[in-house]
């Protein structure tokens, strides 16, 4: 059986907030590892039927950059169902909280630039 790797690597303040994230993976093309602000890993435990997560952010990341980060995640989720399943309709209905999710964020953002 061939196995591929990802290596995480997450460097931590002194209160063990997360200041460097960097990753790599064995069958990456990249020729050395990348640096992220944020991640968000899930797997599922198939015994106790449920999904255990790891969300890790940097103090550097920007509420605005954060938005960007879950939209695109929740498409990338809503194609992931799709591909898994063949069931175009809830995938849509993933796209479309997506779509609606970041224009109230931008919403929110326009009225409180207001004030």
């Amino acid at each position: 059986m061939q196995q591929s790797s990802i290596h995480i690597n997450v460097g931590l303040d002194a209160n063990k907030v997360p200041q460097q994230i960097n990753w790599s993976a064995t069958d990456s093309t990249a020729e050395t590892g990348r640096e992220a602000k944020a991640m968000m890993l899930s797997f599922w435990d198939g015994a106790d039927k449920s999904a255990l997560r790891i969300d890790l952010w940097t103090k550097d990341m920007m509420v605005d950059e954060m938005a960007d980060f879950f939209y695109q995640t929740f498409m990338t989720m809503a194609e992931s169902y799709e591909r898994a399943t063949k069931n175009a309709e809830l995938a849509a209905d993933i796209q479309q909280f997506a779509a609606g999710f970041y224009r109230k964020f931008k919403e929110l953002q326009v009225s409180q630039n207001k004030t």
